[in-house]
């Protein structure tokens, strides 16, 4: 996958932590490959039933110990569609999260998904938040719209490219985000561009990404090289990274 990822031209890729025990894999892989990998350390909804309170020390811990990979807290949010966890509770979880990352001053790397009101109410909730992404944006022009005005980045997946899931979304992607705050993903493995190249049937991976570069900039009428550069130095500034 690495091999892969280099040869297409993707650079350091971040791998998402979305449980206590799938961060500190995200972390152990990216201290094997120095250079290639950065992680992210956070307890995603779906998983949340699974938490304790005492995992939130656990997880302060594992990131200020690997401060040098850890570049974000996250996976977390709110997913109301497949309410895998209890609602309160995974808002409990997050909330906890969000005031992790404040006292840390790392950034948030944010999943939401048919809970936008819950989720900007306990975002709204904390005055002085790091830098958000609000990851996999597959809502409404009208959360897009929110979500620029408190200053958060969207990203944006291979779903844009999807030709009838993301047709909504490459309509008022443009009219609503200006380009400074978009970064692009895949969300690996999930999330497959219409049209990829796969190696393994629909198993979306890094290479994939100019495929979601280029749906991109036909949305904004500019070309695919203007949409790689701008977006990785949005990702290099939200994650305080070095050119």
């Amino acid at each position: 996958m690495l091999a892969r990822a280099a040869q297409a031209g993707v650079g350091r890729i971040v791998v998402t932590g979305t449980s206590f025990c799938e961060s500190r894999r995200a972390i152990e892989l990216a201290l094997a490959h120095p250079g290639m990998l950065l992680a992210t350390v956070g307890v995603h909804p779906h998983d949340a039933k699974r938490h304790k309170q005492a995992h939130m020390v656990d997880l302060e811990a594992m990131i200020t110990r690997n401060e040098n990979v850890v570049v974000a807290v996250g996976e977390t949010g709110l997913d109301y569609n497949r309410d895998y966890s209890p609602r309160d509770v995974q808002i409990r979880v997050f909330e906890a999260q969000v005031d992790l990352a404040c006292r840390l001053k790392k950034p948030l790397f944010l999943h939401e998904r048919e809970a936008h009101e819950d989720f900007v109410r306990v975002l709204d909730a904390r005055p002085s938040l790091p830098p958000v992404v609000v990851h996999c944006f597959t809502g409404t022009r009208a959360e897009l719209a929110a979500y620029i005005r408190r200053g958060f980045y969207i990203g944006v997946t291979g779903f844009i490219a999807m030709e009838r899931r993301g047709r909504d979304l490459r309509a008022c992607l443009a009219l609503e985000v200006p380009l400074a705050r978009l970064m692009v993903e895949t969300d690996a493995p999930f999330m497959t561009p219409d049209g990829a190249i796969l190696i393994q049937d629909r198993r979306n991976e890094p290479f994939t990404l100019p495929a979601v570069v280029e749906t991109v900039a036909r949305c904004y009428g500019i070309d695919a090289p203007t949409v790689a550069r701008v977006t990785a130095e949005n990702s290099r500034r939200f994650f305080g990274l070095a050119s």
